[in-house]
């Protein structure tokens, strides 16, 4: 069955916020969980294929509306699927030890972040490739994203006063979508240690 958003539908912005989660009513909190719960059980059992708003809500027991409502669509419902391991991301580049974390120079931080981003996309390519084919904007309008964006941008702006910062955070950021590590990792053969290799090549042009 076709999935059909209801009548009155409030955009959802696909993110994820860096602190903890605002304070929610117990059963919108209840309902999120049952929601979370029955995504994930169904890529578990059947892969990401099968994951549809409708079938989350059937098997969570809710109104389609009630997940519509929550999470906007079904990328956004993947991306909370995603939510704990990017906080867990998140907390390491921002608040761990060097040189990922705060405290070492910002061109090793540019660096270690960059191989992170690769632990991190690889460990959950199938949600991250389902996520970011969602529509053609999915990957730029992400939480996620933004906030590498302008963590990197505030890196390369201490590393390399005068360059266009914002530019070249966003080519960094370009060879680590979960659709291009893909095609690298399946299609080119490439083993992770040669795709961190080729970044730090990479970087040796510019930093």
């Amino acid at each position: 069955m076709a999935e059909q958003p209801p009548a009155e539908r409030t955009p959802v912005a696909l993110s994820l916020p860096i602190a903890g989660r605002p304070v929610e009513r117990a059963d919108a909190a209840r309902n999120r969980r049952k929601i979370l719960v029955a995504a994930a059980g169904i890529v578990s059992r059947a892969g990401i294929t099968a994951l549809s708003l409708d079938e989350v809500a059937r098997v969570a027991g809710v109104g389609v509306g009630t997940v519509y409502r929550r999470f906007g669509d079904r990328a956004g419902l993947i991306f909370a699927l995603l939510d704990e391991e990017e906080r867990q991301f998140q907390s390491a580049f921002m608040q761990g030890p060097p040189p990922l974390g705060p405290g070492g120079p910002p061109a090793e931080r540019v660096r270690a972040f960059l191989h992170a981003l690769v632990d991190r996309v690889e460990a959950q390519r199938e949600l991250l490739v389902a996520a970011e084919t969602s529509s053609p904007t999915a990957r730029f309008t992400s939480g996620p994203y933004t906030i590498y964006h302008i963590h990197l941008v505030t890196l390369l702006g201490l590393a390399r006063p005068g360059v266009d910062a914002h530019f070249v955070a966003a080519a960094l950021l370009a060879p680590l979508s979960a659709t291009f590590l893909t095609f690298q990792r399946r299609e080119r053969g490439f083993a992770v240690d040669a795709i961190k290799a080729g970044l730090d090549d990479l970087l040796g042009l510019g930093l």
